[in-house]
């Protein structure tokens, strides 16, 4: 027998990146601000309305957003919720189509859209939450977007046509949503954007990020704060500088290159080559010898060719980056990109995107088997089986190396720090051993 559904329990599921998590965390403060009760990421019998923040990013994401609608329709149908309702980045991009293909949903709203979507909720909209949110990570870290949208005219991304323009949030308000934040047990933050060295142009008519990280380290109780999505052109070298004064801010940069074949940068309108790729990267390293470098790399982008390839894993060879993810290239429609012909197929684009991973791992495996004997502080996160897990300043949550510790012979609390002597290494993980 069915439980009966209260009026005010409202289940939202959050699909795609960080960014999609801070929105979905912010209608989840002002739902509970408004006396809902809401779950995250978990739909209970007991909740009534259904809200899936998609994601319209890539084919395979924009799949996952469209294949977890058709669930919340089924559950509808069954019974099982009351209301559906749809927001995020796929109904900012295809909300006429999604209406004309599934009807089935109550509503669709943009990625700017909070307060209507709220509205239709009969829930205020409360300007006084503004800084404060609920958060879905862990206690002791969490994401804080210091802008939305983008200004950059990358030929392969769609995120302007989902984002807008690029827009900044004022330093006043990011340093009052740290303090919330550390008021309530956070110890690290990390700075999302899609664009984070863009920071301030538009408001304060200056790149701005070195400044607000100075300010951020004032704030009491954060202790590390760390810097994902900056692109490389024009790349404000300020920020190397203020990392390495300022002990709050990681040794860690993510900075997506995307490529090293000069032909494939150009018709991707990076507005970089690879030798000014490199002397970047050099020029950060020699700033900051202690940095941990993570990027990025895009494998079959139209015209990619075997030659592009083989100057892509030589370069990663090369420079040898601390971390590094790879994405297969998606057509995406009302890019520039999609003008040109996808003309890598699909079982290459994997043949490539494992070949660079097989060269990572190595790379991974060196650079790890070289910290065995080293101390390093580590922040931990989370208890599995017989292991404490954590992170140095050198990794980020879920995407980045791990730190385990025996919990037989070592006790530590989750979201606190201790110093952790490495005794044995995998290609991306490391053991160690608690010294205080």
């Amino acid at each position: 027998m069915k439980t009966q559904p209260k009026n005010n329990k409202v289940s939202v599921i959050t699909l795609g990146c960080s960014k999609n998590l801070v929105d979905s965390e912010n209608l989840i403060t002002q739902l509970q601000a408004n006396d809902y009760d809401v779950e995250h990421d978990n739909h209970s019998d007991d909740s009534n309305v259904l809200i899936i923040n998609t994601c319209g990013f890539i084919e395979r994401a924009k799949q996952e957003s469209v294949d977890t609608i058709l669930e919340g329709i089924a559950l509808k149908k069954e019974g099982h919720i009351e209301k559906l309702y749809v927001t995020g980045c796929l109904s900012e991009r295809y909300r006429e189509d999604l209406e004309k293909e599934m009807p089935e949903v109550d509503a669709y709203f943009g990625t700017m859209e909070l307060p209507g979507l709220l509205n239709k909720l009969k829930a205020d909209y409360k300007h006084e939450l503004i800084g404060e949110r609920w958060t879905a990570t862990p206690q002791h870290y969490a994401y804080m977007k210091i802008s939305e949208g983008c200004n950059r005219t990358c030929s392969f991304c769609a995120i302007p046509l989902m984002r807008g323009k690029h827009i900044s949030r004022p330093i006043e308000a990011l340093v009052k949503e740290a303090k919330n934040l550390a008021r309530n047990g956070v110890k690290e933050i990390m700075l999302i954007a899609q664009e984070l060295t863009y920071y301030g142009l538009d408001i304060y008519k200056e790149r701005a990020l070195p400044k607000l990280l100075r300010e951020l380290c004032k704030v009491e109780g954060i202790e590390w704060i760390r810097l994902h999505y900056a692109y490389p052109s024009k790349f404000p070298i300020e920020i190397i500088e203020v990392m390495k004064e300022e002990e709050k801010v990681c040794n860690y940069l993510d900075i997506p290159l995307q490529h090293a074949a000069d032909p494939v940068l150009k018709s991707m309108r990076r507005h970089i080559t690879k030798a000014e790729q490199i002397e970047l990267i050099n020029k950060i390293k020699s700033i900051n010898p202690n940095i941990a470098i993570r990027t990025t790399m895009l494998v079959g982008f139209p015209g990619e060719t075997e030659d592009d390839f083989n100057v892509l894993c030589d370069y990663i060879r090369q420079m040898k980056f601390d971390r590094l993810g790879v994405f297969m290239y998606s057509h995406e429609e009302d890019t520039s990109a999609h003008q040109l012909e996808d003309d890598v197929p699909a079982e290459v684009k994997a043949e490539r995107s494992n070949k660079l991973m097989e060269i990572q791992q190595e790379i991974s495996f060196e650079k790890n088997v070289a910290k065995i004997g080293n101390t390093y502080r580590v922040l931990f996160d989370r208890k599995e089986g017989e292991y404490f897990i954590g992170r140095t300043e050198y990794d980020s949550p879920e995407v980045d190396n791990e730190v385990m510790v025996h919990a037989n012979d070592n006790f530590v609390r989750i979201g606190d720090y201790a110093q952790v002597e490495i005794i044995n290494s995998e290609a991306y993980d490391l053991y160690g051993k608690v010294i205080s």
